[in-house]
């Protein structure tokens, strides 16, 4: 387990929203909303739904997955549950706190407090738990297949692939279990995790055989899927500072491929282009955050530390555009949905921007609850995800 987590900047700031003691905390309050936005696009709701607590008070940035028009959604509570992503009709739901579902103790035994995922291919699904467990079940019905344990807490989602289910860990370890019987095939041990670091991990990234992830100590890191060797890594940030604050460099954001490039950036570090087969950085353009990135076009979006919206060249690392109306406001990674560029906030409200100059154009609100994961995009629908478990479907109307 990491002996120390720095408060990071979202959890915190997301309480003092709830407490309205920003100058008491000396922290930025919130830019506020422009109460005279007149939307230039329609956006519609298609369906609101929910999971139990969400990922409630645990910091973890939990999101739902959609896998052959299916929505996967957990909580922290013990709660799992499949959604049609057309209707958000419920499909099937688990409880292991109401009906003991792993079959272990009493019935009002909290078996399973879900933080890493869902993630889900074919007819699986798999979920990490904040006390080291991986969970594996059916994806049509959500019955049990098997229960691994491993090293520490999950808190990113786990990638189903190649006949494994590859896990990441708290405490910097890679596992790739046998997705048909759980069973460890090989771990990978980071050789240094940073004492002090933010609370989060970046989703992991697996392509061509490789498994690529960002580290606590500002690293991407790629590993063989097959035997879970490292082939090479790549500083995104330094690590260097003054003070153990100074010194965080977590790359907790998950990194994005597009054709055979990958982008990753990190906390106090930069955002980083790399040649994937090689290893080999491409270039690099200087930037704070803890969110994931996405890219789109001929564009790489990202939000920084202090939740200004930018967007690079993807060739180039050049500014494309920044959009600063939301700073402070401790936003979501950002999501490219088509043409547009949607994020959320810790007030509930979802943001939708041009994606060729930044330009706001359309607001929404699920709730006024924290919005701390990055949106998921299918086709032309954006599904968001608060952190009490609020779920819901939207559509740009054209």
């Amino acid at each position: 387990m990491k002996r120390l987590w720095a408060i990071a900047l979202t959890s915190s700031l997301v309480v003092l929203a709830g407490c309205h003691s920003f100058k008491k905390e000396n922290v930025e309050p919130p830019t506020p909303l422009d109460k005279k936005f007149e939307p230039s696009i329609k956006v519609e709701r298609l369906w609101k739904t929910s999971i139990g607590d969400g990922p409630a008070e645990s910091g973890v940035r939990m999101r739902p997955t959609v896998v052959n028009g299916v929505l996967y959604a957990a909580s922290t509570d013990g709660k799992i549950g499949a959604f049609d992503a057309g209707t958000g009709k419920t499909i099937w739901e688990k409880s292991t706190r109401q009906h003991g579902w792993f079959g272990w103790g009493d019935a009002k035994r909290e078996d399973a407090r879900f933080s890493g995922g869902p993630g889900a291919a074919d007819d699986l699904v798999a979920v990490g738990t904040l006390d080291g467990h991986v969970y594996a079940m059916n994806a049509k019905d959500g019955e049990r297949r098997w229960a691994a344990e491993v090293s520490s807490e999950v808190i990113t989602t786990p990638a189903i692939v190649g006949g494994l289910v590859v896990v990441r860990c708290n405490d910097g370890r890679v596992y790739g279990l046998d997705a048909g019987t759980g069973e460890r095939r090989w771990v990978f041990d980071q050789s240094q995790v940073p004492a002090l670091s933010l609370r989060g991990n970046g989703r992991l990234l697996v392509a061509n055989g490789v498994v690529f992830m960002g580290s606590d100590a500002g690293k991407l890191v790629a590993i063989r899927l097959d035997n879970g060797e490292k082939l090479w890594e790549q500083t995104l940030a330094s690590g260097e500072g003054r003070t153990e604050i100074d010194r965080l460099s977590d790359a907790d954001g998950a990194i994005v491929l597009d054709g055979t490039t990958i982008y990753g950036a990190a906390y106090h570090g930069q955002l980083t282009a790399v040649d994937g087969p090689s290893g080999r950085p491409l270039w690099n353009h200087p930037l704070s955050t803890y969110t994931s990135l996405d890219v789109h076009g001929n564009a790489v979006y990202a939000v920084d530390d202090q939740s200004q919206v930018f967007a690079f060249d993807k060739s180039s690392g050049a500014n494309i555009w920044k959009q600063d109306a939301l700073k402070y406001r401790w936003l979501s990674g950002p999501a490219a949905d088509g043409d547009y560029v949607v994020v959320g906030d810790l007030e509930g409200y979802i943001h939708w921007l041009n994606g060729s100059d930044g330009k706001i154009v359309g607001r929404e609100r699920l709730s006024k609850k924290a919005i701390r994961a990055q949106p998921v995009v299918v086709g032309d629908v954006v599904y968001v995800e608060d952190v009490k478990g609020n779920i819901a479907a939207y559509r740009v109307a054209h």
